[in-house]
């Protein structure tokens, strides 16, 4: 309730409670980049542009309930470009600090942030909302634009591919390399 109130107001040009909603989705918003960035540095400047970027298209935002759905896909669009100017894959070897949250253990498995590095961009992103997210597969759908059949293409594949490099199961097999 009190979060309608404040995009509401941040949509009419209100600075503190936009600034209020950063702070209330700042561990959330660093998390996702984190995912997408695989270092620190990276994750914070993709948070700074995103806040930047939110903060000056806000009185743009048509719907209040999907705040943070319009955000989050800000920040997917910002951490694309930031990886695309620097022109760089992440080496696992470089990642020595993870993100600590208390509700949730993102990312403390170097082999899972790898595998999730390694998928392709649609796969990456569709497995971070839905899994890092709890967001449904209608939501998702909207966050990318593309049809709910082709989020679930996206996440069975990504699933699959996570499997083959995890070492897990495929087809009731073990995958042993």
């Amino acid at each position: 309730m009190k979060e309608e109130r404040l995009v509401k107001k941040a949509v009419k040009g209100n600075a503190r409670s936009f600034e209020e909603l950063l702070i209330l989705h700042s561990e959330r918003l660093y998390r996702t980049a984190f995912l997408y960035a695989g270092n620190r540095e990276d994750a914070l400047d993709i948070v700074q542009e995103t806040s930047c970027k939110a903060f000056l298209a806000i009185g743009q935002l048509k719907n209040e309930q999907y705040f943070l759905t319009w955000l989050t896909r800000i920040l997917i669009h910002c951490a694309y470009d930031i990886l695309k100017k620097r022109k760089k894959e992440m080496p696992v070897n470089e990642l020595v600090e993870l993100p600590s949250s208390s509700d949730n253990r993102v990312a403390e498995n170097l082999d899972l942030m790898e595998a999730i590095t390694l998928l392709k961009e649609q796969h990456r992103t569709a497995i971070i909302l839905f899994y890092y997210h709890d967001l449904s597969i209608s939501e998702i759908a909207r966050m990318m634009d593309i049809p709910e059949n082709t989020v679930k293409t996206y996440l069975q594949r990504g699933r699959k591919e996570l499997k083959n490099r995890l070492g897990g199961e495929v087809n009731g097999k073990e995958n042993v390399s």
